[in-house]
């Protein structure tokens, strides 16, 4: 029997073909008969279509408002009335510092404004003891220039007496002695007059004193006033002072740490945050906070959708939204510009320092040139390539540079045009020229 001859083929040619067999990237075999041989297979178009241009980013669980609650006042705890996981409304108290120096100090005040108040009213008295006088000069001042007015008219009389008289005497038709009592009569009366105007002088002066004595008790009735409104001023800070001893909720809100037992000594002059006795966060309504990238942070603006999705919560629906507001620069140390966006949460489903996966819709209808993504190929290499279908059904590589990834679809940036077709999914790989019959 005759075997047939064996050849003996140098090592190179089976390195060559070991290499070629596990190569990606598909190599013409020169098999005719298998290259002609038309394979069936499932053809897609390349196609522009409009899509959404979205960012995917990671997103953070933030209350409304958070703050730390600290003594404005120093003594001991005598009372606590919250705990971790309360609900408090603004105004609700949540624990009391005694101070008993601070009672004491009211106290004193107290007593410094009774003292006061009493000295305020004795010089109000005085005042209006000094009206009166005022008012009595003045009366008797006006009963002194009524004299005087009488006294100057009978002046007046006398004088004129004197006067007809002593014509008479001059024709001596009356004695002279008649006309020295006249006489007397007229001096008699200018020195009553000289009288009632030292009474009416005495009385203005009189009058000028009391007015003095009026404006000296109205000055020191006006510092005693001054004295008791600075008295009660300060028992006022005081007493505000003694409201920081009951600590209150600034705000609706869940208390969500304690740091104070009955009995602690609080002190006011801590700055470093040790003094802080609880914290609270305002919850019935979050923040949410997204680092968008310097690539995608120029086109985030307010009022764009947001779609935020999170673990705890995997099979229910996403939570749309908006995005509320934008820091509107970069953080120097991760380059990201911080989105937020406000959610209720009236049922307290999210938790602060809660995260999720937000996806911000930063343009619409945006045409692409978009191919399946089983229908694009990557060699050993990372670079993409496709089938492509000539007029005569045969089998054409094309290089393609790839964009956008939605997960189902890659958008082809160049290699083919759009309406080209393709060979779609497919287990079998393909040589140049290869016949292959579309469905």
């Amino acid at each position: 029997m005759n075997y047939p001859k064996r050849i003996n083929l140098p090592f190179s040619v089976f390195a060559v073909a070991i290499a070629c067999a596990g190569c990606n990237r598909p190599v013409v075999t020169g098999d005719a008969e298998e290259s002609n041989k038309a394979v069936p297979v499932k053809t897609v178009a390349v196609a522009q279509v409009e899509i959404v241009k979205t960012t995917q980013q990671p997103a953070s669980v933030h209350p409304y408002f958070e703050t730390e609650i600290r003594a404005r006042v120093s003594g001991y705890v005598s009372e606590v009335s919250a705990d971790i996981g309360d609900v408090v409304q603004a105004g609700d108290r949540l624990a009391i510092i005694d101070v008993p120096e601070l009672d004491q100090q009211r106290e004193t005040r107290a007593a410094e404004i009774e003292l006061l108040t009493a000295e305020e009213q004795g010089t109000a008295a005085g005042v209006e003891l000094a009206k009166a006088m005022v008012t009595s000069s003045r009366a008797k001042l006006d009963q002194a220039k009524a004299e005087q007015a009488g006294v100057e008219a009978s002046l007046a009389a006398a004088q004129a007496e004197f006067n007809r008289t002593k014509d008479m005497v001059d024709r001596g038709s009356l004695q002279s002695r008649v006309l020295d009592e006249v006489r007397m009569k007229r001096d008699s009366e200018a020195a009553a007059k000289e009288a009632v105007a030292s009474a009416v002088s005495a009385a203005e002066a009189e009058v000028e004193v009391a007015q003095a004595e009026q404006a000296a008790a109205e000055a020191r009735l006006k510092t005693a006033q001054a004295k008791t409104k600075v008295a009660r001023g300060k028992l006022k800070e005081l007493e505000v002072s003694l409201n920081f001893a009951n600590v209150i909720a600034p705000f609706d809100g869940v208390i969500t740490e304690r740091h104070v037992n009955l009995g602690d000594l609080i002190d006011d002059k801590g700055r470093d945050g040790s003094n802080s006795l609880f914290h609270l966060s305002k919850v019935d309504r979050v923040r949410v906070h997204v680092p968008v990238p310097e690539i995608d942070a120029p086109f985030v603006q307010p009022g764009d959708a947001i779609t935020l999705t999170f673990p705890s919560f995997a099979s229910e629906p996403a939570i749309q939204a908006t995005v509320t507001r934008r820091t509107g620069s970069l953080d120097p140390s991760t380059r990201t510009m911080t989105v937020e966006a406000e959610l209720d949460n009236t049922d307290g489903k999210l938790l602060p320092g809660m995260f999720g996966q937000a996806s911000i819709e930063l343009e619409t209808k945006v045409a692409k040139t978009m191919l399946p993504s089983r229908a694009v190929r990557f060699d050993e290499t990372g670079n993409a390539y496709v089938y492509g279908i000539d007029s005569q059904n045969r089998v054409k590589l094309a290089e393609v540079t790839t964009g956008m990834d939605t997960g189902t679809e890659i958008e082809i940036l160049s290699g083919v045009q759009s309406g080209e077709l393709v060979i779609g999914p497919h287990l079998k790989r393909f040589t140049e020229g290869q016949q292959v019959r579309p469905l």
